[in-house]
C-alpha cells in the first residue's frame, strides 16, 4: 500500500467534517466520514466504513481497519476533501 496518513491531514480532515458535517449527539458526519472526540479533546477519531483513526494528545495516530479496500476508499477521499 503506497498510501498514508499524517498528522497534519488528519487535522485538517477532521476539522472539515466538525465545520462542515451535521451533529448527531456527540458526533459530527459529513461525506461519510464520522469524527468526534473525548470530553477534554486529547483525544479524536475519525471513522469511514470499517476503519477508525484515533489521534492521542501528542499527536500519535492510531490506524485500524478490516479491509484494505476501505483504507483505499478513505484516503482518496481525504485527499479530495483536504485540496
Amino acid at each position: 500500500m503506497n498510501a498514508t496518513l499524517n498528522t497534519k491531514d488528519f487535522l485538517y480532515l477532521f476539522n472539515v467534517v466538525l465545520k462542515n458535517g451535521s451533529k448527531t449527539k456527540d458526533v459530527y458526519e459529513f461525506s461519510n466520514i464520522r469524527a468526534w472526540h473525548d470530553a477534554d479533546g486529547y483525544t479524536c477519531w475519525v471513522a469511514y466504513k470499517d476503519l477508525t483513526v484515533t489521534m492521542l494528545f501528542h499527536g500519535k495516530l492510531g490506524l485500524d481497519f478490516e479491509k484494505e479496500d476501505t483504507f483505499k476508499e478513505f484516503h482518496k477521499l481525504l485527499n479530495s476533501l483536504i485540496k
